[in-house]
């Protein structure tokens, strides 16, 4: 498996609704691609849920990593490269990932935490305590997918949680509304 995020800030003034029609023209023509688990076309306004500014971003939970590297190389993501320029991908290696008890409901929101690693961590145990949290997170009412991920640039692991329900809190994650959400392999998850 392989994760990636990239994101596009946009101007303060911005159409957001020009964000949403794009998600909802690009969107199903993910629905059936090869090799993915899941593709969210997330966005975050000005202003609303605690966003400083206007993002428009792709999340993406990759089954197979050669399919990753064949969109990142060819024309699909030319198409964004010229939308929006070529944007700085932020890519990570899956620890776990899981569907959730919800997975056939509509996600409504994506939330992305944060946590670093301190060097002299009990790798190990945190890796099994995140499944443990994936699998409680999973099995939550709202929702519908669940993934740890590890960038080992910044020694930190980076939770996403996809769900239909809005989070009561953010414990200081970036919360996302998805616009979009092609999910052609989520039944190969856990």
């Amino acid at each position: 498996m392989f994760a990636m995020q990239y994101s596009h800030r946009l101007p303060a003034d911005y159409d957001m609704q020009i964000i949403r029609q794009r998600a909802a023209r690009r969107g199903p023509l993910w629905d059936d691609t090869q090799g993915l688990a899941f593709k969210a076309f997330v966005s975050q306004e000005r202003g609303r849920h605690g966003a400083a500014g206007h993002v428009y971003a792709s999340v993406y939970l990759w089954l197979d990593a050669s399919a990753a590297a064949s969109f990142l190389m060819g024309e699909r993501f030319q198409a964004v490269i010229d939308s929006f320029g070529r944007p700085r991908v932020e890519t990570w290696l899956p620890l776990d990932a899981r569907a959730g008890t919800d997975r056939a409901q509509k996600a409504s929101w994506l939330l992305r935490e944060e946590r670093l690693l301190d060097a002299g961590a009990d790798r190990a145990a945190l890796h099994a305590a995140q499944i443990e949290a994936n699998r409680q997170r999973a099995a939550e009412a709202g929702t519908v997918a669940v993934w740890t991920a590890l960038d080992l640039d910044a020694w930190q692991l980076v939770r996403f949680t996809l769900s239909s329900h809005e989070p009561e809190t953010t414990n200081g994650g970036a919360l996302y509304e998805v616009l979009h959400l092609a999910r052609p392999g989520i039944g190969a998850l856990a």
